[in-house]
C-alpha cells in the first residue's frame, strides 16, 4: 500500500514557488504574448497566494489585483485583500458590483426563491445554504438557513426548484466579477489568473464562466493544505493564513465545508489524496479517526461530485470537428 500519513502533502515550497513562477512568466510572455496578469483578490488564501506568485513571476508592476465586493461581502475580505495587495506591491483597484447585481436581478430572484420556502423573509434578513448527508452515507441534501433581524434562525430542506434559482442568482456574483476581470485584461493586454486549488478544481467547486474561467490556473494542482504551506513560505500575512475558508457569497457566514465538502479541507485533502492513490478506506479511517464506513461514503461522494460537475470542465460541444483549430492547454 502507498505510504499514507499527514506527510503525503508535504511540499518543497521554495522549489515549487520557483517552478510555478517560471512557468507563469513563460506562459504570459512567450505562450500568450500578454504583458501581465489580472487577478481577482478576495482576501482568501487562494487568491492571495496567486497574487503573490504573480508578483514574483512578473514583478508587481505587471500585476493588477481587483477587489470586487458587493453589499453582502465581508468587510474583512476587503481589508485583507488590500493588506495583501500593498504587501506584494501590486497595482490594485476596488470596484463595488452591488449596483450591477441589483440591475440584473441577482438579489430579487434569489429572495423570490427564498420566500417560496420562508414567506416572512424580507428586508434585514440573511441567508445561506448548507449541505449534509454524505458523511452519513445518504444522498447529499441542501438546507436553507435564514436569520431574522432579531437573530432568530430557521432551517428547512430546500426544494430543487428553489435551490437551483438561489444558486443561479448567486452565480451572477462570480460571473460579473469575471466580466470585469476580462475587461481589464483586454484593456491592458493581460492574462486572467484563476485561483482554484486542487480540491476545488477536482470537485467542481467553481462557477462555469465565473471563477472557473481563466487563462492560467497556477495552483489547481495543489491541495488546499499545500496552498497554506506555500502562503506561509511566501510571507502572506498571518491574518490571511489563519482565516478559515469561506464562500463569502451568502449574507450569513458560510464555511466551504458546510456548503459543499463533507469535511474540513485538512481532512478532505487527505481523503482526496488517498482516493487518488488507491489507499484503502480503513487507512483513511485510522488516520482521521472516523469510521471506515464514513471513509467509504466520502470516497463515494468524491466520485459523485466528479460525475455531476464534470460538465464544468467541458469545452463547448461542436457538431463536427473544425480540424484547422486546435485548442491549447487545459480547461
Amino acid at each position: 500500500m502507498t505510504k499514507f500519513d499527514h506527510t503525503v502533502l508535504d511540499l518543497d515550497c521554495q522549489k515549487e514557488t520557483e517552478r510555478i513562477a517560471a512557468r507563469m512568466a513563460q506562459a504570459v510572455g512567450r505562450d500568450m504574448h500578454r504583458r501581465g496578469v489580472v487577478v481577482a483578490l478576495s482576501g482568501g488564501i487562494d487568491s492571495s497566494v496567486c497574487t503573490a506568485l504573480s508578483a514574483q513571476a512578473l514583478t508587481g508592476k505587471r500585476v493588477l489585483a481587483l477587489l470586487l465586493p458587493e453589499r453582502e461581502s465581508s468587510r474583512a475580505s476587503i481589508e485583507l485583500g488590500l493588506l495583501l495587495a500593498k504587501q506584494c506591491g501590486v497595482e490594485h483597484t476596488v470596484q463595488d458590483i452591488t449596483a450591477t447585481l441589483e440591475a440584473i436581478g441577482c438579489y430579487r430572484m434569489r429572495d423570490e426563491a427564498i420566500r417560496a420556502v420562508f414567506p416572512d423573509y424580507g428586508e434585514g434578513w440573511k441567508n445561506k445554504i448548507v449541505i449534509g448527508g454524505a458523511l452519513e452515507g445518504r444522498y447529499n441534501v441542501f438546507r436553507l438557513v435564514v436569520q431574522a433581524p432579531d437573530g432568530t434562525q430557521k432551517e428547512r430542506r430546500i426544494p430543487l426548484r428553489e435551490y437551483l434559482q438561489i444558486v443561479a442568482a448567486q452565480n451572477y456574483k462570480q460571473r460579473i466579477r469575471k466580466t470585469i476581470e476580462y475587461f481589464h485584461a483586454d484593456r491592458l493586454n493581460y492574462a486572467v489568473i484563476g485561483t482554484p486549488n486542487r480540491l476545488e478544481y477536482d470537485q467542481g467547486f467553481f462557477v462555469k464562466n465565473g471563477d472557473g474561467s481563466a487563462d492560467i490556473k497556477p495552483i489547481a494542482h495543489l491541495y488546499k493544505t499545500q496552498v497554506y504551506a506555500l502562503a506561509r513560505h511566501l510571507g502572506i500575512p498571518e491574518e490571511i493564513c489563519r482565516a478559515r475558508p469561506t464562500t463569502d457569497t451568502y449574507s450569513l457566514q458560510q464555511g466551504q465545508d458546510e456548503f459543499y465538502f463533507a469535511l474540513p479541507y485538512e481532512q478532505m485533502d487527505l481523503c482526496l489524496w488517498a482516493h487518488n492513490h488507491q489507499v484503502p478506506a480503513n487507512a483513511v479511517s485510522a488516520l482521521l479517526g472516523i469510521e471506515e464506513e464514513q471513509a467509504l461514503f466520502i470516497y463515494q461522494d468524491i466520485e459523485t461530485k466528479r460525475r455531476t460537475t464534470g460538465h464544468l470542465h467541458h469545452r463547448a460541444l461542436l457538431m463536427e470537428p473544425v480540424n484547422e483549430i486546435r485548442p491549447h492547454g487545459g480547461h
